[in-house]
């Protein structure tokens, strides 16, 4: 016992206890030595999941509360370490890192701190007993909490642990399952909070991006929704303190809440989903609705109004295909239509067009709906006092229908379904009727049908210009499939009044829903270079982006040869009509261009490290950097973007814009987050200068933004390339921000720095390294007439040239 102490108290030598670790100097080895927490809740350290002989950092329950090793939480996860060579500590930058073989090597996985840490010697690394991992920084009279492992959730949620979004920061708080039982590397299922309609929050457990399953969080005590955050707070322990706990995704997708039984010593589930058929997302295809209690028979059922759209698929017990409008002649607009009831159901899918009212009694709610011809059905709403109004402007899917539980959902219905619904209910068709009405109905009757017939027959010749939607629609079911006559409606067809913007890709419109949401429509030209390849492109990309400083799609519409994004109306439009502008860059204080530079920086980051997929973004510029009602930015334009997985990708196929390309993509088709990096750089410095990149600044007409910039570095008189309409700013962060793009514009990619880099850069105070010479110096070769953008330097030695080039 004394050896061990003694042991204990040389390793963790700065910060005491068996809890933490210290300063640089204090090393977690993968020797069997653990972190154990202060009341020994949890313990860190090395370990091998199942068969496995792969090392990994982990959190796990302590054996003294759980007998079976149950890990909740995984450092490096998608890089495992071959042998016990592994080293965790606190290294120069301030980084809770782990190393393997050696010190000097890069690090298998970090904290990846972006925030400046001016003294690592005040760093410590804490294991709490709620099975937090925190990195602060001891101050004058209080710690700041710097990183947390609650924030980077793997597979598990515990008490304390948030599901959701952080509006400021773009941070995601998300469950991914384990690939396997010996794998805990990234699986195939995501849980997390879908964000669109905050007011009815739901979240979904997604197999890729499909979605699995769907739980509806409104309303719930635990749910939290501010300007701030939207998030669902673990809190089992509200009632019992000493419960042992956890909710997990299993890597097949199962999600359970699980509890120690310390008698039996075994976890014990609480309950646990998807387990029967009607618990699968859209289990019975749109506009339907799902009985779990059918045991015998088929679950799925048409909602009133509907019948089935593929008659052999319900045939077969197979009723994905949904269901569809059983008279499509017969309006249920001002003609006669009502409401048929649908009691006890889990209320529809809310991202699909529902919105939420306040303050409106049952009454007012179905006036509401009738009034607005495109509401599909509504909810009243009643909780804690309080009525409000649900409706919806779309299918209504994933409908459960359950015994007891649940709320009474309405459907509109045209006026022929309404008497039949009125009929079965009351006994409305009963003996001792008159006949004359019967048969004139009857009559009414078979020439709907006939008239539907005849329009089906004719929509038949239409049926393969919709194969792409119903291509896209499986591709991505997670999105919004916009009629085209809504969005046709919602721009006032398309008018120049409501134009916002031109490109190559087409026009961009501004439009009103039919729930009075203001959107942006980018429709996409016939003779648009983008193409079809780039528009589902950047259905596919944006689709699975939530980030702050990323423009929000909200669907798209694929209807025969049109082509359209709806986007998150931005009313500030695009930087350069502000940047370039003599007139409104002055509402850009240097403040503000600060603000902007940050958050687009935060923004590729994003994409670059943080996202589910990483995402080189190939045409970052300044009219693709949007601005809201704030002036904050947004990065749009996703249709050059590519998903990306080793250090660099070859094309053949150039695309972007002249003045912001690379030097190693514009010339040799290769492109990397370094290719990001040099446009972001690019980015900086026309933001400080208030000039564009390719304009002519000598007397020759040879020199553009970056070579004049450099001059004036060399020649200390950098300052004076800053904006003149800035009235006052910063030097010392005008001075950094220039210092930052010279290094991201540097002709060596490899010299370059990563966005994480840059971002701590940008926020810190430390010295930073001397820019080597940049590329494209100079807007011409005096020995060629060649592209102006391709540096002196190549033309001499390699007389290369531009193949296959589309510049936009």
């Amino acid at each position: 016992m004394l050896l061990k102490s003694l042991l204990l108290f040389l390793v963790f030598q700065v910060c005491t206890s068996r809890d933490t670790i210290g300063s640089s100097q204090v090393q977690l080895k993968d020797d069997g030595g653990v972190l154990e927490s202060k009341e020994s809740n949890f313990e860190l350290g090395f370990f091998s999941p199942g068969d496995s002989s792969y090392r990994y950092v982990g959190i796990w329950f302590s054996e003294s509360k759980v007998s079976e090793k149950t890990v909740v939480w995984v450092a490096n996860r998608n890089n495992p370490i071959n042998d016990t060579s592994g080293v965790l500590k606190i290294n120069r930058y301030g980084e809770l890192a782990l190393y393997a073989y050696n010190l000097e090597n890069d690090p298998i996985w970090s904290t990846n701190v972006s925030q400046s840490v001016q003294n690592t010697s005040t760093l410590c690394v804490q294991l709490l007993d709620t099975g937090n991992l925190v990195l602060s920084q001891e101050g004058e009279n209080e710690s700041f909490i710097i990183w947390q492992s609650f924030d980077y959730p793997t597979d598990t949620l515990l008490h304390g642990m948030k599901l959701g979004l952080n509006w400021k920061t773009g941070l995601e708080w998300a469950l991914t399952s384990w690939r396997s039982q010996d794998d805990p590397g990234t699986g195939d299922y995501t849980s997390r909070i879908y964000n669109q309609n905050a007011s009815t929050p739901q979240a979904f457990v997604y197999k890729g991006v499909t979605k699995y399953w769907r739980a509806d969080l409104w309303p719930c005590p635990d749910f939290v929704s501010n300007p701030d955050e939207m998030y669902y707070l673990n809190n089992f322990r509200t009632h019992n303190t000493d419960l042992i706990a956890r909710i997990k995704l299993q890597d097949s997708g199962l999600y359970q809440d699980l509890k120690w039984d310390g008698a039996d010593h075994k976890w014990k589930e609480v309950w646990s989903t998807p387990k029967y058929r009607c618990d699968w997302y859209g289990q019975c295809g749109a506009n339907s609705k799902c009985s779990p209690d059918n045991i015998n028979l088929f679950e799925c059922e048409c909602l009133p109004g509907y019948e089935p759209k593929s008659v052999d698929g319900w045939n077969q017990r197979d009723g994905l295909d949904g269901c569809v409008s059983k008279r499509v002649g017969v309006s249920k607009c001002r003609n006669g239509e009502g409401f048929v009831k649908v009691a006890r159901v889990k209320y529809p899918d809310t991202s699909k067009a529902a919105r939420l009212r306040t303050s409106m009694s049952a009454k007012e709610c179905e006036q509401e709906c009738l009034r607005n011809c495109s509401c599909k059905a509504y909810m009243s709403l009643a909780s804690e006092g309080l009525v409000d109004c649900l409706t919806w402007y779309d299918d209504l899917m994933d409908i459960l229908i359950y015994t007891e539980v649940g709320r009474d959902l309405h459907v509109r219905v045209d006026k022929i379904s309404l008497a039949e619904n009125a009929g079965n209910s009351q006994g409305f068709f009963r003996k001792g009727m008159v006949l004359i009405p019967m048969l004139s109905a009857l009559l009414a009757l078979m020439l709907i049908i006939t008239l539907a017939w005849l329009l089906q027959k004719k929509r038949k010749t239409k049926d393969f210009v919709e194969e792409d939607e119903l291509e896209e629609s499986k591709r991505h079911p997670e999105l919004q499939f916009f009629d085209l006559n809504t969005l046709i409606a919602a721009t006032d067809n398309f008018s120049d009044a409501n134009k916002l913007g031109q490109g190559g890709f087409g026009g961009v419109y501004k439009g009103e829903l039919p729930n009075e949401q203001t959107v942006a429509v980018k429709r996409l030209s016939r003779t648009s270079g983008q193409g079809i390849d780039e528009f589902k492109n950047e259905v596919a990309l944006i689709a699975r982006l939530q980030h702050r400083n990323l423009v929000k799609l909200l669907g798209c519409c694929i209807k025969g040869e049109e082509r359209m994004l709806v986007l998150e109306y931005m009313p500030n439009k695009s930087l350069d009509f502000f940047l370039f502008d003599n007139t409104r860059r002055s509402f850009l204080d240097w403040e503000k261009r600060f603000d902007i530079i940050n958050g687009v920086a935060r923004g590729v980051l994003y994409l670059h490290q943080d996202s589910r997929l990483r995402i080189i973004h190939r045409d970052l510029k300044t009219n693709n950097v949007l601005l809201d009602a704030e002036m904050d930015p947004k990065i749009s334009d996703f249709g050059m973007a590519r998903i990306f997985q080793g250090d660099q990708l070859q094309t053949n196929r150039v695309v972007g814009t002249y003045g912001y390309m690379s030097p190693e993509y514009a010339v040799f088709g290769r492109f990397s987050t370094k290719s990001d990096v040099f446009s972001f750089g690019i980015i900086i410095l026309e933001i400080v200068s208030g000039k564009r990149n390719n304009g002519s600044y000598d007397e020759n007409h040879s020199m553009n933004l970056i070579g004049h910039v450099w001059q004036l570095w060399n020649e200390d008189k950098v300052l004076e390339i800053v904006d003149s309409s800035l009235e006052s700013y910063r030097p010392d962060e005008v001075l950094r921000c220039i210092q930052v793009g010279l290094l991201c514009v540097q002709e060596d990619s490899k010299d370059r720095p990563a966005m994480s880099a840059v971002v701590f850069m940008l926020s810190s105070e430390a010295s930073l390294p001397s820019p080597k010479q940049p590329a494209f110096v100079f807007r011409r070769s005096s020995s060629t007439e060649a592209d102006p953008l391709i540096p002196k330097q190549l033309y001499a030695t390699n007389d290369l040239t531009i193949t296959n080039v589309e510049a936009r």
